[in-house]
């Protein structure tokens, strides 16, 4: 890959991740303590992502293999997207936050799948190369939660601008990017026939049902760890989370060894298995008990790079080329829709059961995504079996 391409991409990774890091942390933080949400009206706004995932990725991805350039489907998103989050830092209640949360997320949630789509059609060996742009994504979510945490913001409505700025700088800048046509015809047969061909494959449907699962406690540390940070005491929240994010970097750029070496069944165990024993640690640590905070924060970086991240590269490599940006929505409406739709419902239910007057009690809440990710470490332990190689069409 040429050495100018690789910045261009990374700075696209790092834009596309600022943008998401900004809000999206701090939010349930500025629901609960300044406009007073309760925690289930938090889980119903986190939910609006899901609800977009179910919807607008997919379609967005058949648009971008069969009709448009991505790169402008990509700014179209990211211009509208940026322009309803300057108007969300105006709302202040749940009846009005709630549609124009939802109608951003609409928006927002297919750039996910359509910036993997366009890196992985830009680059020569998306196994290999992925990784190493993708590094630059978590950098993006460091740098903004550096940011807003080390200036004390999540109370404030500054995060949700800072996101809308970047958004609207993102529409610009990927227009700047190589220009990705439409890879192939109009192939609605090849998409039917790959997808039931697919989902006959019993470690593809394993494989999908555990990353599915996984977004229950996936919910709980976007919408409520940030506020649990504060509620037990802890400085600069949004900063403390970022040690997830910088363990991130590692394990993303050793996921294509990882791979190498052990196969793809034991990396996504120990991906899964991280999110069930994260939880456990967080639920036993505390003020009192630092150490296993801060190890339970520090495992997002394993969890994340061995589940969903080893997931998507396994699936472009079984999908024709033609497919691509299809492929990459669909995950998107399975996991961010399906998944993380039930996940921020059962978190914010899971809240709402453990709260006794003011008082969250921690403890309990979070051994319910620690049970779950257990639980679905053995599911996949016992079901999945490990492709002996994968066959790209």
């Amino acid at each position: 890959m040429q050495t100018t391409l690789y910045f261009r991409l990374a700075l696209f990774q790092f834009l596309q991740f600022f943008i998401w890091g900004s809000w999206t942390v701090t939010t349930g933080t500025y629901l609960l303590q300044t406009l007073h949400f309760s925690g289930r009206e938090v889980g119903l706004v986190y939910g609006t992502t899901a609800i977009a995932a179910m919807v607008s990725p997919f379609w967005a991805g058949r648009l971008a293999d069969q009709h448009f350039r991505l790169e402008r489907i990509l700014a179209a998103l990211h211009f509208t997207g940026g322009l309803l989050m300057f108007a969300l830092s105006t709302v202040d209640t749940f009846a009005f936050f709630y549609p124009v949360m939802l109608l951003y997320a609409i928006c927002y949630m297919p750039t996910f799948a359509l910036s993997t789509a366009m890196t992985f059609h830009n680059i020569p060996e998306p196994a290999r190369d992925y990784p190493r742009l993708r590094v630059w994504g978590t950098l993006g979510w460091i740098a903004t939660g550096l940011c807003v945490g080390g200036l004390d913001l999540e109370t404030t409505t500054l995060p949700m601008r800072l996101s809308a700025t970047a958004s609207i700088f993102q529409s610009i800048y990927v227009l700047s990017l190589p220009s990705t046509p439409p890879p192939g015809k109009k192939e609605t047969n090849s998409l039917w026939i790959t997808g039931k061909d697919l989902l006959r494959d019993r470690s593809f449907l394993v494989l999908l049902i555990a990353l599915t699962l996984i977004c229950i406690p996936n919910a709980f540390y976007y919408s409520f760890v940030n506020a649990y940070l504060k509620d037990q005491g802890f400085k600069n929240a949004a900063a403390m989370m970022s040690i997830g994010q910088a363990t991130e970097i590692a394990f993303v750029l050793l996921l294509p060894y990882a791979r190498r070496y052990f196969g793809l069944k034991p990396v996504i165990l120990m991906g899964v298995s991280a999110w069930g024993i994260r939880y456990l640690l967080l639920s036993w640590g505390g003020v009192d008990l630092p150490i296993l905070v801060w190890i339970g924060l520090a495992m997002h970086g394993l969890a994340w790079a061995f589940t969903a991240l080893a997931g998507q590269i396994y699936i472009d490599e079984k999908v024709p080329v033609s497919l691509r940006s299809t492929a990459q929505g669909f995950i998107a409406l399975i996991i961010s829709g399906v998944g993380a739709f039930f996940g921020s419902l059962i978190a914010g239910e899971v809240v709402n059961w453990h709260t006794a007057g003011t008082k969250i009690l921690w403890p309990y809440v979070w051994l319910v995504p620690g049970g779950v990710g257990i639980f679905t470490a053995l599911f996949f332990a016992l079901l999945f079996r490990s492709p002996k190689h994968v066959k790209k069409n």
